[in-house]
């Protein structure tokens, strides 16, 4: 059996272009003990995989030239000498950016039995949800009442984040920048402001106009402007959940940190940024918490989906020019 599979030939300075992605075609060999084929039907793109594209080990190694890239992918069995996964289990994995995945069975896991379209367990039942639930309940501790504030609050991460604050009964406010994301922001009861064609002094004063009281809660999706206007409308004894910064994934050359760093010593803030992977094991305890209100409609989530393999750079690229509304998904 054939599997295409997308490579990258060179680790990019600045935005990656599309001829850095190629896409290959290898004959798979025959099943090992343990081995399963898979065949599958939907794969993510994230953010955080521009990190795996420098060629420098951060938290997680960077992917190999010229080898298959790697990415979370939902598929079904198609052939298996692995007693756990029979023929036609469905199955999330990282054996993305292909067609046909071939794995061991401690690389496979089956999907949860909520009642959902399986590709949410890509998004919000996946480590998109999943991230959003650890940084407000684990990092930043969010309580009742809490005042908001979410950058990239329309994305796969920042579009749950801001639900989950809405739940908790205080002003919660979204940083997006499409009129279609502001739009979706405020039909869930979020107070949307827009960054874009704004520096720090005017997003600060955005920000402060849709909640004059100040923030208990920064989620962190994006650095940059809106971290310095961010700092600005901090309350005393907030807490900022550092997710991810986005704005400088691309950046060729090292960005100044903000400018008032020091309104964390002012507001007497905590900043604590995290790898969601470092709280798999409350995996369990998210499912048990949201499933059922994805299950239900209670919560809401949306999707952008390209279709087709050779389609999957392009979303990925998509994602840092903000083309996304929700999870950005490929289907196959």
């Amino acid at each position: 059996m054939q599997s295409r599979y997308f490579t990258i030939n060179d680790y990019p300075q600045g935005t990656p272009a599309r001829e850095l992605f190629e896409l290959h075609e290898q004959a798979l060999p025959a099943l090992a003990e343990d081995e399963v084929r898979i065949r599958n039907t939907w794969l993510s793109v994230d953010p955080y995989m521009r990190g795996r594209m420098s060629g420098v080990k951060t938290y997680i190694a960077p992917f190999e030239l010229n080898a298959p890239l790697e990415g979370a992918a939902i598929g079904e069995v198609i052939e298996s000498r692995a007693a756990a996964f029979p023929v036609g289990t469905k199955v999330r994995h990282m054996g993305g950016w292909r067609d046909i995945a071939q794995l061991t069975g401690d690389q496979l896991e089956p999907l949860p039995a909520f009642d959902v379209p399986e590709q949410a367990y890509l998004g919000v039942l996946g480590m998109p949800g999943m991230t959003a639930w650890t940084g407000l309940k684990r990092i930043a501790e969010m309580q009742e009442g809490d005042n908001v504030l979410v950058s990239g609050a329309a994305g796969a991460v920042g579009s749950l984040a801001v639900q989950l604050a809405k739940a908790k009964g205080g002003t919660v406010v979204g940083i997006a920048g499409s009129p279609d994301k502001l739009e979706w922001l405020e039909s869930h009861g979020v107070k949307a402001v827009s960054y874009r064609d704004r520096d720090a002094t005017e997003l600060t004063e955005a920000l402060q106009a849709a909640c004059p009281e100040g923030f208990d809660v920064y989620y962190e999706n994006v650095g940059g402007t809106c971290l310095e206007a961010a700092l600005n409308t901090l309350r005393v004894g907030a807490r900022i959940a550092v997710c991810g910064m986005i704005a400088r994934y691309n950046e060729a050359t090292p960005s100044p940190g903000p400018s008032n760093l020091a309104m964390i010593l002012i507001r007497r803030a905590r900043m604590e940024g995290f790898i969601v992977f470092d709280h798999w094991a409350h995996y369990p305890e998210f499912l048990g918490e949201v499933g059922p209100q994805v299950e239900s409609g209670q919560l809401d989530y949306t999707e952008t989906v390209e279709e087709g393999l050779e389609r999957t750079p392009d979303a990925f690229l998509e994602l840092f020019e903000g083309a996304n509304r929700g999870k950005m998904l490929v289907r196959l």
